[in-house]
């Protein structure tokens, strides 16, 4: 259906794509992956005829129906749910059509008009697009609100609405998460998964690419590889293609040294320079394999916290808003030390504000906000970006932090987040989005804090900037507070959910996957009373522990998860113990294959690797064991 042919695109004078041949069929759904910059988006805009190739082709079937979203957030006077309804073209162009037949009195073409009217769904239309603007969490009321009333970040939402009402047979979507909550970004999932045209989604979120794609098309210098399955087999199938990769390039390294040293032995010699000629011209057509290089270069490091005071904030009976208006009210929590926390609820429950609270930056409507002297916020919010100054340089930036350390100690400091040589001097204004979210992670987590308040910190980082994030923050020692709508980033550094909506704060009892199921019930109910003729009274999904019979079995529900809250923990737990032993071990094993361990200075060095390997061979072994025990005993639990 969609073809690539020995396709080159160019970004001036670098090849962002080289000679691309890659198919890609009808009901497919294809993740595109790879660093920022490697072309990703380049290749949707020439889809859609924006760009043309520098070299070969991009082929598409005629009158192929493509939607996408729009990356501007117009301004608009229509309701959302008629911004929304202009999303299918031929719904609105047979309604037009209708009215001037009405206006001619043609009876027969109004017929035509009809009969072609219900063949698209069109008497369901307003009704289609009022569920997709539920599920991107527009209240009944706000779907008959001007566009123009919302902010830029709810028209992204609308524009990606309007997409979804195309009845597309190719929908191209980049970075469709980014202005979602995880409340819509499960919808969304669902969503997709369902979708019978042919999809094309750009996406760092691993968890919703793993949701929703069927395939994998992955962009690295200058080449694109297509494989079948979803990002977590991508990594898997990589994975062993790397390792092949480095057996047969040991092996072309063995034969080139083979025939090196008999050059090296007889070029000097009459009677085998013949031979020795011919080695020399073997050892040049020897092409040694490329390695699929390690993409992931960055890392990320949390300084350890000067202290670590418990309980760092308590919150008693407290009230938060702005002004007279209380957003949340009757907070009771308390942060220790290595609490992991991610907060859950849609945008504008007030996730934003209850972080606010935490950090500071809103005071107490009433109730008692206790703050450890020794506390140490580090806070980063979802629009710390347009916070720095873009004329200013990362170097700029920490002087203001660090007025007293000289250049060379705040150059030093930069390095330990990847900004080196000239770069430390360049105004971050050209930076990319993951550059400028980087610079303002650093300058957050370099004044040691202990609790960590992050808001949003992944909408500009690619998958490996996100992965040496997930890693520094499982690290880190402090307390951490977590709104992001990546559900690998939450699932994999938090250990308890707070969910934040109705104006209050609580624990949610269960993790991301009951979560998911909540949501996806919750909708059923509300589509249910739609059908039923409810949906105009309806101002949001009903809850669904409505009534005695769903209490009791909430509370049935509720004593499965306390018991097996803290075996889900040990298995956490002993999950990152084995991933940090496996990845000692990978160090130690690359270590002693260096072909300098074994001269005769590094014997002392080579047997005290030689005892690490055997121990955290002897710990993960035993890591293996804890992991299956706990697993067991949790199957057991939940037959």
């Amino acid at each position: 259906m969609l073809s690539f042919n020995n396709l080159t695109l160019r970004r001036g004078p670098r090849a962002l794509v080289e000679n691309l041949s890659a198919t890609i069929f009808a009901g497919q759904r294809v993740g595109l992956v790879g660093r920022n910059g490697t072309g990703k988006s380049s290749l949707f805009a020439l889809i859609l005829g924006e760009i043309a190739p520098d070299k070969g082709e991009c082929s598409l079937p005629r009158n192929l129906e493509i939607a996408t979203v729009a990356q501007e957030a117009k301004v608009s006077t229509q309701s959302a749910l008629d911004y929304v309804l202009d999303g299918d073209a031929e719904l609105r162009q047979i309604e037009a059509d209708l009215e001037r037949a009405e206006h001619d009195h043609d009876a027969h073409r109004i017929s035509d008009l009809h009969e072609r009217l219900n063949a698209i769904g069109g008497y369901a239309a307003r009704s289609r697009a009022g569920r997709l603007l539920h599920g991107l969490a527009f209240s009944a009321e706000e779907q008959n609100q001007s566009v123009a009333n919302f902010s830029g970040g709810w028209r992204m939402r609308l524009n990606l609405a309007k997409a979804l009402m195309c009845r597309s047979q190719l929908l191209l979507l980049d970075e469709p998460t980014n202005h979602l909550d995880l409340d819509a970004v499960f919808w969304l999932q669902e969503w997709l998964t369902a979708y019978e045209g042919t999809l094309l989604v750009i996406s760092h979120d691993r968890e919703f690419l793993d949701a929703v794609t069927t395939h994998t098309m992955h962009l690295s210098q200058g080449t694109g590889t297509f494989y079948t399955g979803n990002y977590s087999a991508f990594e898997r199938l990589r994975a062993e293609r790397t390792a092949q990769q480095s057996a047969q390039r040991d092996q072309q390294q063995r034969q080139i040294a083979h025939l090196q040293s008999f050059v090296d032995r007889f070029k000097a010699s009459a009677a085998k320079a013949r031979m020795a000629q011919s080695r020399v011209k073997m050892i040049e057509r020897i092409q040694l394999t490329t390695l699929a290089a390690a993409e992931n270069e960055f890392n990320f490091n949390f300084h350890k916290p000067d202290r670590l005071p418990s309980p760092l904030l308590r919150l008693y009976d407290t009230a938060v808003g702005y002004g007279e208006r209380t957003v949340i009210s009757g907070i009771k929590a308390s942060i220790e030390p290595g609490d992991r926390i991610g907060l859950l609820g849609p945008n504008g429950a007030g996730k934003s504000t209850f972080v606010k609270l935490l950090a500071g930056e809103l005071q107490a409507q009433s109730g008692d906000a206790t703050r450890h002297p020794d506390l140490k916020v580090g806070y980063f919010a979802q629009h710390q970006l347009e916070q720095l100054d873009v004329n200013g340089s990362p170097l700029d930036h920490f002087r203001k932090l660090e007025p007293n350390k000289g250049e060379q100690e705040l150059r030093k400091i930069l390095g330990t987040f990847n900004f080196t040589g000239d770069r430390v001097f360049e105004p971050v204004g050209p930076f990319s989005g993951g550059e400028k979210a980087r610079l303002a992670l650093s300058m957050v987590v370099h004044l040691k804090p202990n609790l960590l308040l992050l808001d949003e910190p992944t909408n500009h980082l690619d998958l490996d900037m996100r992965q040496a994030l997930e890693m520094a923050l499982q690290e880190f020692e402090g307390a951490l507070v977590l709104v992001s709508h990546d559900r690998h980033l939450v699932g994999s550094v938090c250990d308890v959910l707070w969910r934040v909506s109705d104006g209050s704060v609580g624990e949610f009892d269960g993790d991301l996957d009951d979560y998911a199921r909540w949501l996806s019930q919750r909708e059923r109910e509300y589509n249910r009373s739609l059908e039923r003729g409810g949906g105009k009274a309806a101002k949001s999904a009903p809850d669904t522990g409505s009534g005695a019979e769903a209490r009791a079995q909430k509370k049935l529900g509720a004593d499965q998860k306390a018991r097996e809250k803290p075996l889900r923990q040990a298995l956490k737990l002993t999950e990152g113990n084995m991933q940090k032993l496996q990845a000692r071990l990978q160090e130690i094993e690359a270590t002693m294959q260096s072909p300098t361990m074994f001269d005769a200075g590094k014997r002392i060095e080579l047997a005290l690797l030689l005892q690490e390997q055997a121990k955290v061979k002897d710990d993960l072994g035993r890591a293996e064991e804890a992991w299956l025990e706990a697993a067991a005993a949790l199957e057991a639990i939940s037959l």
